[in-house]
């Protein structure tokens, strides 16, 4: 975390907002909170996942993992009023940072047109020093320099030629970086994420007994961002590292 203080996100500067992650789930690990925020607000999110999360769960086979999550994922998003999913065709657990990744998230931030896109850390370790994981890293490294090529004409042509316009990304915003420097205040929205992560039944089934349940895990997350931040009056917070371009 940054040894500066925690300002928070400027949300005048946003109406649209496109959360950009490898895998059903990651977006309710914290990021569903301000979601809710959000939309309750009236602006607009939409979710781009690279895959369906089909190498998730170890007793179920990838091809009937795939649907099941998916569906669950859509189920999560209507909780914090996000109706627009959309999921690309890469695998889970072998995303590999690159050209073709970078052209995939840049037509998706074309479609949509969003003021604010949001990623989870591209960074080795994320705030709590624990190890990420390469699929994180592939897509938070390629949705920052996926925000650049979809200002640019003239990189993934093809885009363009196909009806996607350039569009400039004025924030991007990191969740569980090791180098937060802003917050969402989410005081009020603990619920509303709980209740989007509990709909991931099939994953959350299979993990193990000693894993925090959704409660305590995003008490931990967004409580300890609360800490981070210092104001009393702010019980739960979303950290992120923000870059304005």
């Amino acid at each position: 975390m940054s040894e500066h203080a925690l300002q928070p996100l400027d949300e005048s500067r946003f109406e649209s907002v496109l959360c950009v992650v490898a895998h059903p789930d990651d977006i309710e690990y914290g990021t569903s909170a301000a979601v809710a925020r959000w939309t309750e607000a009236g602006k607009s999110v939409s979710y781009f996942l690279l895959t369906r999360g089909e190498a998730g769960i170890d007793g179920m086979d990838p091809v009937d993992a795939a649907p099941a999550r998916a569906d669950e994922e859509r189920a999560s998003a209507a909780v914090v009023g996000v109706d627009r999913v959309e999921f690309g065709d890469w695998s889970d657990g072998t995303i590999e940072y690159g050209l073709a990744l970078r052209r995939d998230i840049a037509a998706a931030i074309r479609r949509h047109r969003p003021d604010l896109v949001t990623t989870l850390t591209r960074h080795e370790t994320f705030a709590g020093g624990g190890l990420n994981q390469a699929d994180h890293r592939a897509v938070g490294l390629a949705t920052m320099d996926a925000c650049a090529d979809a200002g640019n004409r003239w990189i993934h042509p093809e885009l363009a030629a196909d009806g996607l316009e350039p569009w400039h990304v004025g924030t991007l915003a990191f969740s569980a970086s090791p180098v937060s420097d802003s917050y969402v205040d989410v005081t009020g929205y603990l619920d509303a994420a709980v209740e989007s992560l509990e709909e991931h039944r099939l994953y959350n089934d299979a993990l193990p007994d000693d894993f925090p349940k959704p409660p305590q895990l995003l008490e931990g997350i967004l409580g300890g961002g609360a800490k981070a931040v210092g104001d009393p009056a702010v019980t739960h917070a979303l950290l992120l590292e923000v870059h304005e371009r």
